[in-house]
């Protein structure tokens, strides 16, 4: 990953090819370059956007420390200001730091608010990014300002934390969009078939998040995800395959 994209010109090739067909947004802990595979990646993403014109929607991911301290609180108010800094529209809090302040007996997730409202009074919208399912029922449950959720979904049931079946009933019973993630299981399947089957289980407001290392792997995403949602083939070339018969290399794509 971090060879593909080791410099400018690599990661906005890609980034080009997302927004020529507008796909105008990225996620991740943008805030925090420690935490992501790219230190530089706020700068790539302003230079891109100062020499193309083109915006890119900023969903930022942070770690934040959850202590019930003096000391936890003016931490997590810092990170909060980092990410408003970043140009970030939207604030996740990842679910490392969220899972902590879950309390399964009381159905809350304890001390929420606070740290909501702090990322409301830095101008982003709130989020959170829910690999606990429970987040999802918990918020919605208590109404907290939470206008949208991240949570991991694919086909192999890949680092769900529950069964395939009941967390795609709880997305289709979540107040807000969802943002899916690993629809491929870190590449335990093919891009055809992992995001074909989230695109036709999810909602019209859900989304998938995609990982990609180049623009062709971009332009192929974009591609099934499109014939996917209009219910076509997709335009690519046929996989590689070794000894295809001449049935099956006149019934592929060229």
């Amino acid at each position: 990953m971090r060879a593909s994209n080791a410099t400018y010109e690599q990661t906005a090739s890609m980034l080009e090819t997302y927004t020529d067909f507008g796909v105008d947004a990225i996620m991740g802990p943008l805030s925090a370059p420690s935490l992501n595979n790219f230190p530089d990646l706020l700068g790539t993403l302003n230079r891109f956007e100062g020499e193309t014109g083109r915006k890119i929607i900023k969903i930022d991911t942070p770690v934040m420390n959850v202590d019930d301290t003096k000391e936890g609180r003016a931490s997590a108010a810092a990170t909060i200001k980092a990410s408003a800094a970043s140009g970030a529209k939207f604030c996740l809090i990842h679910h490392s730091s969220a899972e902590q302040l879950v309390n399964k007996n009381k159905r809350v997730i304890e001390r929420l608010p606070d740290y909501l409202k702090m990322i409301r009074d830095n101008g982003m919208i709130p989020g959170l990014s829910a690999h606990m399912p429970e987040l999802i029922m918990f918020s919605d449950l208590n109404g907290y300002d939470v206008q949208t959720y991240i949570q991991i979904f694919n086909c192999l049931g890949f680092l769900m934390q529950i069964e395939i079946e009941s967390i795609i009933h709880i997305i289709h019973g979540a107040k807000k969009p969802v943002m899916t993630i690993k629809p491929m299981a870190a590449g335990r399947m093919t891009p055809y078939v992992g995001l074909t089957f989230n695109w036709n289980v999810l909602r019209a407001c859900d989304m998938i998040t995609v990982g990609c290392q180049n623009r062709h792997e971009a332009f192929e995403a974009v591609e099934i995800s499109f014939a996917a949602l209009e219910k076509r083939l997709p335009n690519l070339e046929g996989r590689s395959s070794p000894n295809k018969t001449d049935l099956i290399k006149g019934g592929a794509n060229k």
